[in-house]
């Protein structure tokens, strides 16, 4: 059973920085693409940023553009997202996602984190 668990969440100022990072476990990580996604409260889901399996292609929202940098240790089967010049906007439970080539065609992402809570203060 494939098992996401997202690490690192806190409170910080606006302007400053945070690590976040997703352990996968009980599957083949270096096959999965990977995203973050963020929730705010009373809002939807928002997508962060993709990277596929080998790091080649790597996508992120607008909104965190030039910001955010997410990365990925394929021999640790861990995934980062080291944020930058966070802003009280950025407040969010954030999610880490794994797409399974051999997963759903239906789902995009096949397996999902629990979240982890980031505060900025202004």
């Amino acid at each position: 059973q494939v098992h996401l668990a997202e690490f690192g969440g806190g409170s910080v100022q606006t302007g400053g920085s945070l690590t976040i990072s997703c352990v996968v476990s009980g599957g083949a990580f270096s096959n999965y693409g990977m995203a973050w996604f963020r929730q705010a409260p009373g809002k939807g889901r928002e997508d962060v940023a993709h990277i596929t399996w080998n790091g080649g292609s790597i996508v992120y929202a607008d909104s965190v553009k030039g910001r955010f940098t997410i990365s990925r240790d394929n021999a640790k089967n861990i995934l980062f997202l080291k944020m930058n010049d966070l802003k009280p906007e950025d407040t969010a439970v954030y999610l880490c996602a794994a797409a399974d080539p051999a997963g759903s065609p239906h789902e995009e992402y096949d397996y999902w984190g629990q979240g982890t809570q980031v505060t900025v203060s202004s």
